[in-house]
């Protein structure tokens, strides 16, 4: 079965190549994604090349011997942490919750070198350093089972537990310094010692303080940053005998009796973070670290440009449209999340692949996923160089966050548009094609309406004035139909023209031949006069049979309509013709109805006569012609059926046309009685002038005939 495609079907299947715009949308919006993250990337690479240009050949800003180490060994060199506020010196260290997680622990693995060989003790402890504008600030958190305090009225600081602070000046002076407490609660003073122990007055420039607790005893300590030096070293010595009082256990940071083996604490540059900070941008985070990615300063925040900033449209049809699409929008596109995971955000020490080709001295980018795979983070890293050497490494950091709402709204923006393009284009292409196919339509019912089934012109088409093809189209066939209606008007009055024009000859030759058979008696059964009067009668009966067609056309036309019980006249017309084709069986079937209807009952016995005389001429044998009277729903059916030839399909609906017929050539009825084709052409002129329908098919029984089936709607009167 072949599918139907209608103009306007056509017209809106190709106005659906417009959806590709959408298409070529996206693919414009995703290649301007794709240039913004480069340019992106670039823009990191020059602000880290402009924040190491303002660190560049300034030795001053990286003067702490923790700067040029080469080498850095965890829980030996130390970082301070930058505080958000000072902490209260009181023992109890819950200030420092925030850094639990960045304090270093020490126990047996790191006794100093002179205890190593001693039974082991169960001492340990837990140590964090901060950082507070310019002051240090140190905790301790000792577990030891036996807490041994200084006695209140004793010379010697080293008869119990303590700490030990040794530093290394920026001088090169080495100092050593011991806390100790003679209370379970307290505040406690550093006292400079000498080789053997031997304490001097206190140093004013350092507050502790300590606190005895179940598992051990805390220390809490602030010092200013720049009395730490460039080395420093953290020891807790432990006592255990209250009696004996000697140093059974020491751990600690380093080994705080040489200078040559203290580590060292990296302090934030205060210089480089105010350097920095007047360079940073506000959705960006600027690093600076040392050559062992330890961190000197850090300004910004990438949470910044996690804030989508929309700018929506002022027109008011654009904003109704983005009301109603943004659901969609939301679905599909991938929205920057507000909130993710950043494992930097209090890094003391950064270690990636882009910084590590920065303190080799080679510019890198990198692009990493938070954790949560919420954002896609972009840094850049260049080195910082002083004296030719790189000493450390400038990282800015900045998520795509700002791109991909950037991107997001000129989507939103263009498809917004282009709905709106897609929209008034397919009312365009909708509104063209129901013109068009509306048109065409039009031109279609009045070719139908001035062409009847039976090829006669009965109307005209109204010509169009439009000047484009299809007015052309609609001029040239109301032309043509013009030209068609007076051709078939000239055929209609044709053979009452020849009926008139042939009755002088033929009563010319009539005259002759009747005037020569009075004067020679001997060509009264002269062969030749013989044939020639059989054709006059055949001319003769040709040229009635055209004139019974072309009066009864024509009568039509102006007869009335009347009731009349259509069964009354069928009964008549078969019992006429009972008596008049006596040879011939006729059976009538009457189906108990009511059978009055609206027309002419002449005409009504005028097509009977045409289609049982084309019953009797067909019929075979001594068959019966079988005539059926029937009602199916508002109509009454008139059924005559013969046996006898079969009608071939392709005469089906060409049977009743004019000059139409089905009979052999060259028989001797043929030559006796001619025959135009005119009968059921005038049983269709009764039947249309009834409103009825007439119809031929062969018979559907099993017996070989031909069924003449004429239907015709019945009156509803009310008695």
């Amino acid at each position: 079965m072949r599918v139907r495609f209608s103009l306007k079907s056509k017209l809106l299947l190709l106005s659906s190549v417009m959806f590709v715009l959408p298409w070529l949308g996206y693919q414009y919006v995703w290649e301007m994604e794709s240039f913004l993250r480069l340019g992106q990337e670039k823009t990191l690479s020059g602000t880290a090349q402009a924040v190491a240009t303002a660190l560049h050949e300034r030795p001053v800003l990286f003067e702490q011997h923790a700067a040029y180490q080469q080498v850095v060994v965890p829980g030996k060199d130390l970082y301070a942490y930058q505080l958000k506020q000072p902490i209260r010196l009181d023992g109890d260290l819950s200030e420092w919750t925030d850094f639990s997680k960045r304090s270093v622990y020490y126990n047996q693995q790191n006794l100093l070198p002179e205890f190593k060989t001693l039974t082991p003790s169960s001492i340990s402890f837990n140590h964090t350093v901060g950082q507070y504008q310019q002051h240090l600030y140190l905790a301790f958190d000792v577990q030891d089972n036996h807490v041994v305090l200084r006695e209140p009225n004793s010379y010697r600081i080293d008869k119990n537990d303590y700490l030990e602070i040794s530093i290394e000046d920026n001088d090169g002076v080495f100092k050593r310094y011991i806390f100790a407490s003679n209370q379970q609660a307290g505040w406690v003073n550093a006292y400079p010692v000498d080789i053997n122990n031997r304490a001097e007055l206190p140093e004013r420039k350092i507050q502790g303080y300590w606190r005895n607790s179940p598992e051990g005893y805390r220390l809490e300590l602030r010092l200013p940053v720049s009395w730490v030096g460039a080395k420093a070293g953290f020891a807790i010595y432990d006592v255990d005998d209250k009696i004996e009082r000697s140093v059974v256990s020491a751990i600690g940071t380093a080994n705080t009796q040489k200078a040559a083996d203290l580590g060292t604490i990296l302090v934030p540059s205060p210089e480089i973070d105010s350097i920095i900070k007047g360079l940073s941008y506000n959705q960006s985070r600027i690093w600076v670290v040392d050559k062992h990615g330890r961190v000197l300063a850090k300004s910004g925040s990438i949470y910044a440009s996690a804030q989508k900033s929309a700018k929506p449209d002022s027109h008011p049809l654009m904003q109704s449209l983005q009301s109603f699409l943004q659901p969609l929008y939301d679905t599909i596109l991938t929205q920057p999340a507000q909130t993710f995971i950043d494992q930097l955000k209090d890094a003391v020490q950064l270690q990636d692949q882009a910084l590590l080709s920065a303190l080799k001295g080679v510019p890198d980018t990198l692009w990493r996923l938070s954790p949560d795979k919420q954002a896609v983070i972009i840094s850049a890293a260049h080195p910082i160089f002083i004296g030719g050497e790189v000493l450390g490494a400038v990282v800015v950091e900045e998520t795509t966050h700002g791109i991909r709402s950037l991107r997001n709204q000129a989507l939103e923006s263009l498809f917004n548009q282009i709905v709106l393009l897609l929209l008034a284009g397919s009312c365009v292409f909708l509104l063209f094609a129901f013109r068009i196919s509306g048109r065409i339509q039009t031109l279609q019912s009045q070719l139908i309406a001035a062409v009847d089934k039976q090829g006669r012109i009965t109307g005209n088409v109204k010509a169009e004035k439009t000047q484009d093809e299809l007015g052309d189209l609609s001029r040239s066939v109301s032309d043509l139909v013009q030209r068609l209606a007076e051709y078939n008007l000239y055929l209609q009055s044709m053979s009452s023209r020849m009926s008139h024009e042939f009755k002088t000859p033929l009563a010319v030759i009539r005259s002759s031949i009747d005037a020569l058979k009075q004067q020679e008696s001997q060509l009264q059964g002269n062969a030749f006069v013989i044939r020639a009067n059989e054709g006059l009668q055949r001319l003769d009966a040709m040229l009635t049979a055209m004139t019974e067609a072309t009066r009864l056309e024509q009568s039509i036309q102006n007869e009335d309509k009347e009731i009349f019980d259509l069964a009354q006249v069928v009964e008549g017309c078969i019992a006429g013709h009972t008596l008049a084709f006596s040879a011939q069986k006729f059976a009538l079937e009457i189906q108990k109805a009511d059978y009055r209807v609206m027309g002419s009952p002449d005409l009504i016995a005028q097509m009977m006569d045409k289609i049982l005389a084309n019953a009797i001429e067909f019929s075979v044998g001594d068959n019966q012609i079988e005539i059926e009277l029937k009602v199916v729903k508002s109509k009454a059916i008139l059924e005559v059926k013969n046996v006898g030839q079969p009608l071939p399909e392709t005469m089906y609906d060409r049977l009743f046309d004019s000059m139409v017929s089905i009979r052999k050539e060259n028989t001797a009825t043929q030559q006796q009685k001619p025959h135009l084709g005119l009968g059921l052409y005038i049983a269709r002129l009764v039947s249309q002038f009834h409103e009825g329908k007439i119809s031929a098919c062969n018979r559907q029984d099993g017996q070989p005939g031909v069924c003449l089936q004429f239907e015709i709607q019945r009156l509803n009167l009310i008695q």
